[in-house]
């Protein structure tokens, strides 16, 4: 399922990474929220091999996507930005393959998304194995939804995304699946190549993120809030304040001189 507005620029990248893969029982959904770039002609170009798309205004993209899970019909559903595209073109071959091995009781499966900068440079792989990340999955969004397979049945179950979210409503939904079941990992695969850079990297649009969260662990019942989720409310109120005192750039280089003494990788200097 793909959700799009406005996203010209980038959606045919997108479409044309599920076009070309090798596995062929593939239903492509495309919501489009009303574009005015010329979007919608590049669906209409594209129609023939999309199996259902419809272009009208929305409230967010839960809201789409949620337009979209009327339409779906296959067991496993995946949500992809049309920012972002598959990795390569055997991705949903060795997701399905993956798909086959799992529980019965499993309904999330996921594999690595490829942070790309916003030139498309890679950057580095996110994504670490269920028990790794389980205890800290109910006190921040340590799954990638981008690189996740959702089982129809968790949706019949648990209903779909709230529409009043507008930035962690993937989680609020994951949440409620994992905060009592588990999830699946698929080691070696990255699914997803999603581009970083602009807003995404705003303290202020993390700290909406952050406080979302927050609202979606109140919902699902867990309390007060964990050391990490405090941890990284910190975090980015450090790096609001370096924004604001030191600017832009100078922040964003103190920022990575902090990963590289922790052995991380380079992050903000480029993106």
């Amino acid at each position: 399922m793909i959700a799009v507005y406005n996203g010209k620029s980038t959606l045919q990248q997108c479409l044309t990474s599920v076009f070309d893969q090798t596995y062929e029982d593939i239903e492509l959904i495309v919501i489009d929220g009303g574009s005015k770039d010329g979007t919608v002609d590049l669906i209409q170009t594209n129609s023939q091999r999309i199996t259902y798309w419809i272009s009208e205004p929305d409230s967010g993209i839960y809201n789409a996507w949620n337009k979209a899970l009327v339409q779906a019909k296959g067991d496993w559903i995946f949500f992809l930005g049309a920012d972002d595209y598959l990795w390569d073109m055997r991705v949903l071959e060795r997701m399905a393959e993956q798909l086959r091995l799992v529980s019965s009781d499993i309904r999330v499966a996921y594999g690595q998304i490829m942070l790309l900068n916003n030139i498309g440079a890679e950057l580095y792989a996110v994504g670490d194995p269920w028990a790794t990340v389980k205890n800290k999955f109910k006190q921040t969004m340590c799954v990638p939804h981008p690189a996740a397979m959702h089982k129809r049945s968790l949706f019949v179950e648990h209903g779909n995304f709230d529409e009043s979210f507008r930035i962690a409503g993937d989680y609020e939904l994951l949440l409620r699946e994992l905060k009592t079941k588990d999830a699946f990992f698929i080691e070696g695969l990255v699914v997803t190549a999603m581009r970083q850079g602009g807003v995404s990297t705003d303290p202020a649009n993390t700290l909406l993120g952050l406080r979302e969260v927050r609202l979606a662990q109140i919902k699902n019942g867990l309390g007060l809030p964990g050391w990490r989720w405090r941890a990284a409310v910190l975090r980015t109120y450090i790096r609001l304040l370096l924004w604001q005192f030191l600017g832009e750039k100078q922040a964003r280089r103190l920022l990575d001189m902090g990963r590289q003494c922790m052995g991380l990788p380079a992050y903000w200097t480029k993106t």
